[in-house]
């Protein structure tokens, strides 16, 4: 027998703001005040050996182990510089990010401050997904585990700023749970499995990037 489910009650307190977002550091420590000159001419050095061996065996190729190798130096001083596999892969893709916080947070219209929310709601999303495209093995072997998944500073970043664009687009709303729908259409490991494995074109996936904006803040589609 089905069970009927009791209606939704709208919170009573108001929604908490949410201050706009500040570009945010990877958190690999790549430029800390008073890094010492060897210690930053060893954290290039380490990042330059792994590019390497992205470009010559995918990011399969690259463990704490090869990087070391490759570098010349102790496999310690790798997990001491960033931690684990992951950090390592995600100090990779730091500039990247760098670059795509900087366009949304400050850039120009329509992705950045000066046009409607909706609209950067659009090419945020659009650029979100081109970035995973050219990224994506990098991304996929970047992914955080489970419990650190949310909380890693690109993604609150990126979430924080997707929940402000909805509290502007669509008050009534809640804003919070809506961004982490939204966000999840942009996850590398479903853009692979649409990409790669269901074969659908990037146009495609823009497209329903933008309906799904629009369904989500009641407005037309462009």
């Amino acid at each position: 027998m089905s069970r009927v489910l009791p209606p939704f009650t709208e919170p009573q307190e108001p929604q908490k703001p949410v201050a706009t977002p500040v570009l945010l550091d990877i958190g690999t420590g790549g430029d800390e005040p008073g890094l010492r000159a060897d210690a930053a001419r060893n954290r290039a050095r380490l990042l330059d050996a792994a590019a390497r061996l992205v470009a010559e065996h995918g990011a399969a190729g690259v463990t704490m182990e090869a990087v070391a190798a490759a570098a010349q130096v102790g496999k310690g001083t790798v997990f001491r510089r960033f931690g684990d596999r992951t950090g390592l892969l995600t100090a990779l893709l730091d500039h990247s990010e760098r670059k795509f916080q900087a366009a949304f947070l400050s850039g120009e219209p329509p992705m950045g401050p000066g046009a409607p929310p909706v609209e950067r709601l659009r090419a945020f999303g659009c650029a979100a997904l081109r970035r995973a495209a050219d990224d994506l093995e990098l991304q996929l072997a970047a992914e955080p585990c489970p419990d650190r998944r949310y909380v890693v500073p690109p993604r609150r970043v990126r979430h924080a700023h997707v929940v402000m664009l909805l509290r502007q687009a669509a008050p009534d709303a809640d804003s919070e749970l809506l961004a982490h729908t939204l966000m999840g259409y942009l996850d590398p490991p479903l853009i692979h499995h649409l990409t790669k494995q269901c074969r659908m074109p990037m146009e495609r996936l823009q497209a329903g990037w933008y309906d799904l904006v629009a369904r989500v803040t009641r407005t037309a589609r462009e």
